[in-house]
Protein backbone atom coordinates (compact mmCIF):
# COMPACT_ATOMS: atom_id res chain seq x y z
CA UNK A 1 0.00 0.00 0.00
CA UNK A 2 1.38 3.43 -0.92
CA UNK A 3 1.51 6.39 1.48
CA UNK A 4 -1.28 8.04 -0.49
CA UNK A 5 -3.48 4.94 -0.16
CA UNK A 6 -2.74 4.71 3.56
CA UNK A 7 -3.62 8.38 3.96
CA UNK A 8 -6.88 7.85 2.07
CA UNK A 9 -7.70 4.90 4.33
CA UNK A 10 -6.95 6.88 7.50
CA UNK A 11 -8.98 9.82 6.22
CA UNK A 12 -11.88 7.53 5.32
CA UNK A 13 -11.91 5.80 8.70
CA UNK A 14 -11.54 9.15 10.47
CA UNK A 15 -14.42 10.65 8.47
CA UNK A 16 -16.73 7.75 9.38
CA UNK A 17 -15.76 8.03 13.05
CA UNK A 18 -16.31 11.81 12.91
CA UNK A 19 -19.81 11.38 11.47
CA UNK A 20 -20.79 8.67 13.97
CA UNK A 21 -19.49 10.63 16.97
CA UNK A 22 -21.09 13.87 15.74
CA UNK A 23 -24.42 12.05 15.50
CA UNK A 24 -23.85 10.58 18.98
CA UNK A 25 -23.24 14.05 20.44
CA UNK A 26 -26.41 15.36 18.82
CA UNK A 27 -28.39 12.34 20.03
CA UNK A 28 -27.05 12.87 23.55
CA UNK A 29 -28.15 16.50 23.49
CA UNK A 30 -31.53 15.46 22.08
CA UNK A 31 -32.00 13.03 24.97
CA UNK A 32 -31.05 15.69 27.48
CA UNK A 33 -33.46 18.25 26.04
CA UNK A 34 -36.42 15.97 25.33
CA UNK A 35 -36.05 13.24 27.91
CA UNK A 36 -36.01 10.59 25.18
CA UNK A 37 -34.38 7.34 26.21
CA UNK A 38 -33.99 3.71 25.35
CA UNK A 39 -31.21 1.23 24.75
CA UNK A 40 -29.80 3.55 22.06
CA UNK A 41 -29.05 6.15 24.73
CA UNK A 42 -26.66 3.82 26.56
CA UNK A 43 -24.84 3.11 23.29
CA UNK A 44 -24.57 6.85 22.62
CA UNK A 45 -23.28 7.51 26.14
CA UNK A 46 -20.69 4.75 25.74
CA UNK A 47 -19.50 6.15 22.40
CA UNK A 48 -19.18 9.69 23.75
CA UNK A 49 -17.42 8.59 26.95
CA UNK A 50 -14.94 6.41 25.03
CA UNK A 51 -14.21 9.26 22.62
CA UNK A 52 -13.66 11.68 25.51
CA UNK A 53 -11.28 9.25 27.22
CA UNK A 54 -9.32 8.68 23.99
CA UNK A 55 -9.18 12.41 23.30
CA UNK A 56 -8.02 13.28 26.83
CA UNK A 57 -5.51 10.40 26.92
CA UNK A 58 -4.05 11.69 23.63
CA UNK A 59 -3.33 15.14 25.00
CA UNK A 60 -6.55 16.75 23.71
CA UNK A 61 -5.69 15.77 20.13
CA UNK A 62 -7.17 13.07 17.99
CA UNK A 63 -4.68 10.21 17.60
CA UNK A 64 -5.80 9.67 14.00
CA UNK A 65 -4.58 13.15 13.08
CA UNK A 66 -1.02 12.15 13.96
CA UNK A 67 -1.35 9.02 11.84
CA UNK A 68 -2.69 11.07 8.91
CA UNK A 69 0.24 13.49 9.21
CA UNK A 70 2.62 10.52 9.21
CA UNK A 71 1.23 9.56 5.79
CA UNK A 72 1.50 13.06 4.37
CA UNK A 73 -1.60 14.97 5.43
CA UNK A 74 -1.28 18.73 5.46
CA UNK A 75 -3.92 21.41 6.11
CA UNK A 76 -3.65 22.49 2.46
CA UNK A 77 -4.29 18.97 1.14
CA UNK A 78 -7.48 17.92 2.89
CA UNK A 79 -5.77 17.09 6.15
CA UNK A 80 -7.11 14.21 8.28
CA UNK A 81 -10.74 13.70 7.13
CA UNK A 82 -12.60 14.17 3.89
CA UNK A 83 -14.34 17.20 5.41
CA UNK A 84 -12.93 20.68 4.87
CA UNK A 85 -10.47 21.61 7.61
CA UNK A 86 -12.32 24.90 8.14
CA UNK A 87 -15.25 22.78 9.39
CA UNK A 88 -13.39 20.28 11.54
CA UNK A 89 -11.10 22.80 13.24
CA UNK A 90 -14.10 23.89 15.34
CA UNK A 91 -14.91 20.40 16.57
CA UNK A 92 -13.75 20.91 20.15
CA UNK A 93 -15.33 24.37 20.37
CA UNK A 94 -18.69 23.03 19.23
CA UNK A 95 -18.89 19.51 20.61
CA UNK A 96 -17.09 20.05 23.94
CA UNK A 97 -19.74 22.36 25.42
CA UNK A 98 -22.51 20.35 23.73
CA UNK A 99 -21.38 17.18 25.52
CA UNK A 100 -21.17 18.98 28.88
CA UNK A 101 -24.63 20.52 28.48
CA UNK A 102 -26.11 17.20 27.37
CA UNK A 103 -24.70 15.32 30.38
CA UNK A 104 -25.85 18.08 32.77
CA UNK A 105 -29.36 17.95 31.31
CA UNK A 106 -29.43 14.16 31.60
CA UNK A 107 -28.19 14.31 35.19
CA UNK A 108 -30.87 16.87 36.09
CA UNK A 109 -33.55 14.70 34.47
CA UNK A 110 -32.32 11.50 36.11
CA UNK A 111 -32.14 13.23 39.50
CA UNK A 112 -35.82 14.08 39.10
CA UNK A 113 -35.46 17.86 38.97
CA UNK A 114 -36.83 18.19 35.46
CA UNK A 115 -39.49 16.03 33.81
Amino acid sequence: MTKAQKLALVRGVHTVIYVVLSAACLALLYAGVTGASGPWLWAVIALVVVECVVFIASGMKCPLTAIAVKYGATPEAGFDTFFPERLTRHTMTLFGPMIVVAFVLLAVRWAGYWP
